[in-house]
């Protein structure tokens, strides 16, 4: 009779990950942070072999820790979590590749026609009379919810977002350590997807 295989223990790392996912669940945000800073440059490397940006790369980390720190209670010990945070990453990146691709062409470019060049004008099939109100209330709230930040929150998202300035800009121009500058972003954001989804969901 033939014998069953054993099945591999898993590995030290495998284990250290699936106690701090444990500590994380359990309100120790000390413990996701270090799933982050065990995991950050590796995720950066695997991003960037399909951007090859390295200005996105770094918001495409963080969004996919805060979209897998938001997914944790759905992670199954069964799997490896790097295994699961890469495919977080990987479907994340390649939602903001195929946004970037759409294609597009410009709409005040006068088009070259046998009869001479001629505009072209959009039909707008989705006016809405109060999109503008609309939108200006997105806006507003956005702006309600970096206001909320905490000062060293705020700072650091208006400099990155509103200002578009690199981390490597931001950590210089605070005189704060380059990983300290990722740390006060990464929390900002969490805090702003918190806020905005309380909002929406008193509506």
């Amino acid at each position: 009779m033939a014998k069953t295989a054993p099945t591999p223990a898993p590995s030290e790392s495998s284990e250290q990950d699936r106690d701090l996912v444990e500590q994380a669940l359990g309100g120790n945000e000390q413990a996701y942070r270090q799933l982050m800073q065990k995991y950050d440059r590796a995720l950066y490397h695997h991003i960037y072999r399909m951007v090859r940006a390295k200005g996105q790369v770094e918001d495409l980390v963080q969004e996919s820790f805060i979209k897998a720190f938001s997914a944790l209670k759905s992670y199954s010990s069964d799997y490896a979590f790097s295994t699961w945070l890469y495919k977080i990453a990987t479907n994340h990146t390649i939602d903001y590749l195929r946004k970037k691709k759409l294609p597009t062409f410009s709409i005040d470019k006068p088009i070259n026609t046998k009869d001479g060049e001629m505009d072209y004008e959009v039909p707008d099939t989705t006016y809405r009379p109060d999109r503008h109100v609309v939108d200006d209330q997105r806006r507003e709230l956005i702006q309600e919810a970096i206001d909320a930040l905490p000062e060293k929150y705020h700072l650091v998202i208006v400099m990155r977002h509103q200002q578009e300035k690199s981390y490597e800009e931001i950590a210089s121009e605070l005189d704060l350590p380059l990983g300290t500058v990722k740390a006060h972003i990464f929390r900002a954001r969490k805090l702003l997807y918190k806020y905005l989804r309380e909002k929406r969901e008193s509506f």
